[in-house]
């Protein structure tokens, strides 16, 4: 008897572990799972769009969402990065890409507008406008930049394979 409740809790036990897993688990499973769909521009795309210090400009959650409303996407609230990487996973045309970049830049021109206001209507903080007023251009620049170099995928049935 007390043989078959030991095998009743080990084969409890491995059913707890293959097939129970937290909500932690599952987010991280879905973490890894969302990166391997993402190309390989996204994760600079995302240290550098999401960094007042480097974009010159703070996009939120909603701006972001906003972006994917303008371009007839459907995104649910998150973590930013991981709605920015939701954004680009499946971009596959120079198009889809200009079309969120000048969604972007519709955004980041509205806060240059901000800046521009304040720079005038204070002008002894001018100086740290124009800092962020350089850093949203250069932002703007590796937009241009990111479509430059990205290449299309061919997704017709007649596409010849990726060999390697």
């Amino acid at each position: 008897m007390n043989n078959n409740l030991d095998d009743l809790k080990a084969e409890f036990d491995k059913f707890v572990r293959e097939s129970c897993i937290t909500e932690e688990e599952k987010q991280v499973k879905a973490d890894e799972e969302e990166d391997e769909d993402n190309p390989a521009f996204v994760e600079e795309l995302a240290d550098k769009l999401l960094g007042p210090a480097h974009a010159g400009v703070y996009l939120s959650r909603l701006d972001i969402k906003r972006v994917a409303e303008g371009i007839d996407e459907s995104l649910p609230i998150k973590e930013r990065t991981r709605m920015i990487k939701a954004l680009m996973r499946h971009t596959t045309t120079k198009e889809y890409l200009r079309s969120a970049f000048g969604e972007f830049n519709k955004h980041i021109n509205g806060r240059l507008a901000i800046y521009q206001e304040l720079s005038e209507g204070f002008p002894a903080s001018k100086y740290i406008f124009d800092e962020y007023i350089q850093k949203a251009e250069k932002t703007k620049r590796m937009f241009d930049r990111m479509i430059e170099d990205f290449e299309e995928f061919d997704m017709s049935e007649d596409a010849e394979p990726v060999l390697f």
